[in-house]
This record gives structure tokens, sequence and C-alpha cells, in this order.
């Protein structure tokens, strides 16, 4: 049995909230000690800098072309991440030399997988220079190469902690910028994939018409009234026909069929549609799961939760009833992805990405040498 490493995981992805950091002590199987977590939110200034840089990169056709504001971006959350673990070490009291291993995600802004091409900023040797800490990171991009679709890849730690759900089959599902699920049965790997828009639509609809990251508790959704003629046309969209292994760039769907609705309904009618998004990836797993668990900013967003809930025959529950942390379990995913990386463990598989056989993925910055590997 290999020994347990002692992993920081850094998750900021698809949504634009901020930083989320967590730690995992962790073989890389079945031995997961989750340890303290915390989220740094970016000021409202960066964030909207990301929203440039997503802008900026559409046109990119290689994923190191950092055109328009792309590289001052990845400089300035680069930076801004290792502000985050100095800040977390201290304020925990963890001493920097403990860490083994920090797994950084970086910023998603481009995700072409038929074009064999993403982007997520981050420059994991400066990280590593600026923390003192060996980075991985890039952890998508040797699986795009070889054919995968690059997402899902947190299946594997779902699958690390399913040992808490009693019964089978169980679905974790991630609400983020993107929404994606990991199905999980009574033998085999798991099955996971994109199921549709997460919190971005939503988020980018709140944000143009009021300033505010969110919808705050789902209250605007909740107040206002579905489209359907706008919730049908928004379905149409040719993602929901296609079989996994399935992904999607955060911008993939286009708000135009609510643009004339009020704030209330366009929030409403955006909701039900992350909701049906998810019912509709029902039929493309093996068996109805018994229980789903909601992960992710989603989970906090009470429309959402009581739509879920009208829509399966199972139990519909927030991460924190598994004794989880449903805001730290994607940094502690790649906090955990990044212990396999470095015993060259696999990270992506054909049931999660599509990848033709299981394999690893990352770059190893190392931060006495400066150098990646």
């Amino acid at each position: 049995m290999a020994k347990p490493l002692r992993a920081l995981g850094l998750m900021s992805g698809t949504s634009m909230d901020g930083i989320d950091v967590a730690i995992v002590t962790t073989d890389g199987e079945g031995s997961v000690e989750r340890g303290p977590s915390a989220t740094y939110p970016y000021p409202p200034e960066f964030r909207a800098q990301l929203a440039q840089a997503i802008a900026d990169a559409k046109p990119v056709t290689q994923r190191k072309q950092r055109p328009g504001c792309l590289a001052g971006v990845e400089r300035e959350l680069t930076e801004r991440h290792a502000v985050a673990v100095v800040d977390f070490l201290r304020a925990t009291g963890i001493d920097p030399a403990s860490i083994d291993v920090m797994g950084f995600h970086g910023q998603t802004v481009l995700h072409k997988p038929a074009e064999k091409l993403t982007m997520q900023l981050g420059d994991g040797p400066l990280l590593a220079k600026l923390s003192g800490i060996d980075v991985v990171y890039d952890l998508r991009a040797a699986d795009v190469a070889g054919g995968g679709q690059g997402a899902p890849l947190v299946p594997i730690y779902h699958r690390a902690l399913a040992a808490r759900v009693p019964g089978r089959p169980v679905a974790f599902l991630n609400l983020g910028g993107v929404g994606n699920v990991t199905w999980i049965g009574t033998r085999g790997g798991p099955l996971a994939f994109d199921t549709g828009p997460g919190n971005a639509l939503i988020d980018d609809w709140v944000r143009q018409h009021t300033g505010q990251s969110h919808d705050v508790d789902g209250t605007l959704a909740l107040s206002g009234t579905v489209d359907q003629a706008a919730l049908t046309q928004l379905l149409q969209h040719p993602y929901f026909g296609q079989l996994p292994p399935k992904s999607l760039d955060r911008n993939a769907f286009d708000m135009g069929p609510v643009r004339q609705l009020s704030l209330e309904d366009g929030a409403a009618t955006l909701t039900a549609f992350t909701v049906r998004s998810v019912k509709l990836a029902l039929p493309l797993l093996p068996d109805p799961p018994k229980t789903w668990i909601i992960c992710g900013g989603g989970r906090r967003n009470k429309a959402l939760m009581l739509a879920l809930a009208g829509e399966f025959d199972a139990a519909v529950a927030p991460a924190e009833v598994l004794g989880l942390n449903g805001d730290s379990l994607e940094a502690e995913a790649w906090a955990y992805l990044a212990v396999r990386s470095l015993r060259g463990m696999p990270i992506t598989f054909p049931m999660t990405t599509g990848v033709s056989a299981p394999m690893t993925g990352g770059v190893h910055a190392r931060a006495k040498q400066g150098t990646s590997a």
C-alpha cells in the first residue's frame, strides 16, 4: 500500500466566483482523509477581467496562445492563487513544508474537445516558485490530446467517496458553472458526463441585470414564472441529443430565448433549464440513481434544489448530509488527482471522458528546481 501524501487542491474552474482551497491526505485510491478548506472570493473587478478573458479566448486555435488580456490575467490569477495558499496555510497553522503537492486547476476560458483544444489559465511553474510547493497543473490537456473530452475529471474522487453512501446506484451532481453527473453502480468504474448548464447562465443573467454575482437563495427564480416557449427553445440545443462521453464549454448555450423576459421570469426559466437538462441525462444512465448528492454552488439555490427534488423519484440531498463540504469537494478532488498524477495513476477513463484507455495526465512543476516535468 502506497504511503498517503498530503495534498492541497486549488479550484476556480468554470465559475468566476473565487478560489476554493482544500487539503486531502490520500494514497490516491480508497484512503481519503479530508482536511480544512476555505474559499477566497474574487473582487468584482477581477471577475470582470475573467469575463473579458473568456471573450478574448474565443478565437484561439492553439492552447499556448495568449491574445488580448489573457497573458496579464493568467499572471494575476496565478498570483492570487499564491496569496490564497499563503493565507490559507497561515490561517490553519499548517506548515507549508508538510504539503507534498498542490493540484492547480486554473481558470477554464476555452473548452473545445472536438478540436482537441482546452485552455485553463494558470502558470504552474510560477505558482510553485511563489508558494515553494510542488504543483501539478494542466490536468485536462493530455486527455483532450488523446481524443477524450477532458471532462469531467472529478468522478474518480467521487468513487472514493461513494463508500459513504448507502445503496447503489448513486449519482453525484455537481452544479458549478456547468453541470456534470457521476453515476456509480454496484461494480465497475464510474460513468460521467456534463449534463448541461449549471449556474453559469443564471449567474450571467443576474449579473447583467443587477450587478450581483448570483441569484441568492434562488429568490429571483422563486418569484418568477417559467416561460415555457423560451424553455422549449433552450432545450432544442443539439448537445442534448448527443450520447456520452460529452462535455461542454461554459459558453455553449445562448441566453437569446430569455432576453425579452423580466429579471424574475428569466431567472426562473434559466433555473428550469438547468433542472430539465439534468432530467434529460437520466435515460443516459444505466439505472436510475437511488440517491442524488448535490455538490457545488447550485446546492445553495433553493429554487434549483426544490425543482430537482420534484423531478426525481429518489432522494435529493446536498453533499453535507454525508458529512462532506459541497463547496470544497472539487478542490479536494484536485488534490486527490495531483497525488494520482504524481504516481502515474489514471485520472481519466473511457466511461468518464471517452478516452480510448485509462490514462494519467498533468504537468509537474517543481518548486526547488523551478522546472516542469
